[in-house]
Protein backbone atom coordinates (compact mmCIF):
# COMPACT_ATOMS: atom_id res chain seq x y z
CA UNK A 1 0.00 0.00 0.00
CA UNK A 2 1.22 3.51 -0.72
CA UNK A 3 1.24 6.52 1.56
CA UNK A 4 -2.05 7.89 0.28
CA UNK A 5 -3.79 4.52 0.65
CA UNK A 6 -2.47 4.32 4.22
CA UNK A 7 -3.82 7.80 4.96
CA UNK A 8 -7.24 6.94 3.51
CA UNK A 9 -7.30 3.68 5.48
CA UNK A 10 -6.20 5.41 8.72
CA UNK A 11 -3.09 3.23 8.94
CA UNK A 12 0.32 4.09 10.40
CA UNK A 13 2.19 6.52 8.16
CA UNK A 14 5.51 4.76 8.72
CA UNK A 15 4.79 1.02 8.42
CA UNK A 16 1.34 1.06 6.79
CA UNK A 17 0.06 -1.80 8.96
CA UNK A 18 -0.94 -0.50 12.41
CA UNK A 19 -4.26 1.21 13.09
CA UNK A 20 -4.16 4.88 14.12
CA UNK A 21 -7.49 4.91 15.95
CA UNK A 22 -8.73 2.55 18.65
CA UNK A 23 -12.05 1.98 16.86
CA UNK A 24 -12.50 1.44 13.13
CA UNK A 25 -15.95 3.05 13.30
CA UNK A 26 -15.63 6.87 13.20
CA UNK A 27 -19.21 7.21 14.43
CA UNK A 28 -18.77 5.17 17.62
CA UNK A 29 -19.63 7.65 20.32
CA UNK A 30 -16.87 8.14 22.90
CA UNK A 31 -14.16 6.58 20.72
CA UNK A 32 -14.59 8.84 17.73
CA UNK A 33 -11.36 10.77 18.39
CA UNK A 34 -9.39 8.26 20.47
CA UNK A 35 -6.02 7.41 18.95
CA UNK A 36 -3.41 4.89 19.94
CA UNK A 37 -0.37 6.62 21.44
CA UNK A 38 1.98 4.34 19.47
CA UNK A 39 1.56 2.26 16.35
CA UNK A 40 0.54 -1.27 17.44
CA UNK A 41 2.77 -2.70 14.70
CA UNK A 42 6.01 -0.68 14.52
CA UNK A 43 5.81 1.30 17.77
CA UNK A 44 6.05 4.77 16.22
CA UNK A 45 4.86 7.54 18.53
CA UNK A 46 1.94 9.27 16.80
CA UNK A 47 1.86 12.56 18.72
CA UNK A 48 5.51 13.55 18.75
CA UNK A 49 5.02 16.64 20.91
CA UNK A 50 2.18 18.49 22.54
CA UNK A 51 0.05 20.18 19.90
CA UNK A 52 1.51 18.11 17.06
CA UNK A 53 -1.88 17.68 15.43
CA UNK A 54 -2.68 21.42 15.32
CA UNK A 55 -1.41 21.28 11.74
CA UNK A 56 -4.20 18.82 10.95
CA UNK A 57 -6.65 21.71 11.38
CA UNK A 58 -5.30 23.24 8.17
CA UNK A 59 -5.79 19.92 6.38
CA UNK A 60 -9.34 19.73 7.75
CA UNK A 61 -10.00 23.28 6.56
CA UNK A 62 -8.77 22.41 3.06
CA UNK A 63 -10.93 19.26 2.98
CA UNK A 64 -14.00 21.25 4.04
CA UNK A 65 -13.32 23.91 1.39
CA UNK A 66 -12.97 21.18 -1.26
CA UNK A 67 -16.26 19.65 -0.09
CA UNK A 68 -17.98 23.04 -0.19
CA UNK A 69 -16.69 23.91 -3.67
CA UNK A 70 -17.66 20.48 -5.02
CA UNK A 71 -21.14 20.66 -3.49
CA UNK A 72 -21.68 24.22 -4.72
CA UNK A 73 -20.58 23.48 -8.28
CA UNK A 74 -22.77 20.36 -8.26
CA UNK A 75 -25.72 22.38 -7.01
CA UNK A 76 -25.37 25.06 -9.69
CA UNK A 77 -24.83 22.53 -12.47
CA UNK A 78 -27.63 20.11 -11.61
CA UNK A 79 -30.10 21.55 -9.11
CA UNK A 80 -30.12 25.35 -9.45
CA UNK A 81 -33.47 25.51 -11.25
CA UNK A 82 -35.05 22.66 -9.28
CA UNK A 83 -34.03 23.18 -5.64
CA UNK A 84 -34.18 26.41 -3.66
CA UNK A 85 -30.83 27.63 -2.33
CA UNK A 86 -32.10 27.36 1.29
CA UNK A 87 -32.49 23.60 0.83
CA UNK A 88 -28.98 23.45 -0.56
CA UNK A 89 -27.53 25.28 2.46
CA UNK A 90 -29.50 23.06 4.87
CA UNK A 91 -28.34 19.93 3.07
CA UNK A 92 -24.75 21.11 3.00
CA UNK A 93 -24.75 21.87 6.74
CA UNK A 94 -26.22 18.41 7.44
CA UNK A 95 -23.59 16.80 5.18
CA UNK A 96 -20.80 18.66 6.96
CA UNK A 97 -22.05 17.59 10.38
CA UNK A 98 -22.39 13.96 9.25
CA UNK A 99 -18.91 13.89 7.70
CA UNK A 100 -17.14 15.67 10.59
CA UNK A 101 -15.88 12.48 12.30
CA UNK A 102 -14.51 11.11 9.02
CA UNK A 103 -12.89 14.43 8.07
CA UNK A 104 -11.36 14.71 11.56
CA UNK A 105 -9.72 11.31 11.21
CA UNK A 106 -8.71 11.88 7.61
CA UNK A 107 -7.07 15.21 8.37
CA UNK A 108 -5.00 13.69 11.19
CA UNK A 109 -4.04 10.78 8.99
CA UNK A 110 -2.97 13.04 6.12
CA UNK A 111 -1.03 15.30 8.50
CA UNK A 112 0.84 12.32 9.91
CA UNK A 113 1.52 11.10 6.36
CA UNK A 114 3.02 14.48 5.43
CA UNK A 115 5.22 14.61 8.52
CA UNK A 116 6.46 10.98 8.51
CA UNK A 117 8.84 9.10 6.25
CA UNK A 118 7.26 5.97 4.77
CA UNK A 119 9.36 2.95 5.78
CA UNK A 120 7.42 -0.27 5.17
CA UNK A 121 10.51 -2.29 6.12
CA UNK A 122 9.98 -1.12 9.74
CA UNK A 123 6.82 -3.23 9.85
CA UNK A 124 6.78 -5.47 12.89
CA UNK A 125 9.55 -3.62 14.79
CA UNK A 126 8.51 -2.67 18.29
Amino acid sequence: MGKLANALGFKCARCGKGEMFTSKNPYKWGEMMTMHTHCPNCGMLYEREGGFFYGAMYISYALNIALFVTATVGYYLFFDEIVDWRWYISGYVALTVLLSPVLFRLSRSIWLMIMTKYEPEKSGER
